[in-house]
């Protein structure tokens, strides 16, 4: 297996074996970027693709103003968790999800009117991706990668703990080197990669925030559903070593048992081709 097969099969098993736990903690994107990015595709029932949909929280954000929307995951289990989303929702009959890949989706040249990376791009070989992008975008297409910062603010104890958690994890995923073939690339970088792939008109970047409601319970799911401590947890290392232990801990004093507002602040790069 070559080296780039290898980043590609690594970055697609991360995320298999925890797909309903991820749905479930994971926060939905908000529907403004629906109106955003439809205003600026200037299509009313837009054709949206959605790469690296993972459990589909990304893509059935489309329901209601779609004509269609294709979810395209290179993870078997994000699939049927997507699927078994997709089912429930009684709007989502223009949704469908599929197999494949940033780089090869398999989708028809100019077939859609906004192409969107949730939480994803950072996983994604960059050059090849913004290729297939501008490949299966009609001209005038949108182009929106989109990411939220961690975690969310909630409170300043509450996050500290998180943070400290996620630290640990990715301390003892790499100094035991249990991801070797695991590749990512800086979110930071995105807008400029964005720029200087010459594959679109317009390039911005744009800032959102959503609200959700959470307590100690969601805090520890949401550091759960994190890549580096589901690896450690499939490795069969404890939630103490982790840190997990000591999050849910620290939570359930900063929070007790309330629920509270999330406010989660998103970033969204924009490229209109």
């Amino acid at each position: 297996m070559s080296t780039d097969r290898a980043h590609v099969a690594a970055n697609t098993d991360r995320f298999s074996g925890f797909a309903e736990l991820y749905d479930k903690y994971r926060p939905r994107p908000p529907e403004v970027i629906v109106d955003l990015l439809t205003q600026l595709a200037a299509k009313d029932r837009p054709v949206v693709v959605d790469l690296g949909s993972g459990s589909g929280l990304s893509s059935l954000i489309w329901t209601r103003r779609a004509a269609e929307v294709v979810g395209v995951e290179p993870n078997a289990d994000m699939r049927a968790q997507a699927d078994e989303r997709r089912g429930a929702d009684s709007s989502a009959g223009a949704v469908r999800f599929i197999e494949g890949l940033s780089t090869a989706t398999g989708l028809p040249d100019r077939y859609a009117d906004i192409v969107t990376c949730s939480q994803s791009l950072h996983w994604m070989e960059p050059i090849g991706t913004l290729a297939e992008v501008a490949r299966i975008l009609r001209d005038g297409g949108v182009f929106a990668a989109y990411d939220c910062d961690w975690p969310p603010t909630l409170n300043a104890e509450a996050e500290q703990a998180y943070d400290a958690c996620r630290a640990k994890a990715e301390a003892i995923e790499r100094s035991r080197r249990l991801a070797p073939d695991v590749l990512k690339w800086n979110k930071g970088g995105h807008l400029e990669r964005i720029r200087q792939s010459g594959r679109f008109r317009y390039v911005k970047e744009v800032v959102l925030h959503h609200v959700e409601n959470g307590g100690a319970q969601r805090l520890v799911g949401l550091a759960l559903s994190q890549g580096e401590i589901a690896s450690l947890l499939k490795h069969g290392i404890g939630e103490d070593e982790i840190g997990i232990t000591a999050l849910r801990e620290a939570a359930r004093h900063a929070l007790g048992d309330a629920i509270v507002p999330w406010f989660w602040s998103y970033r969204l790069r924009i490229g209109i081709k």
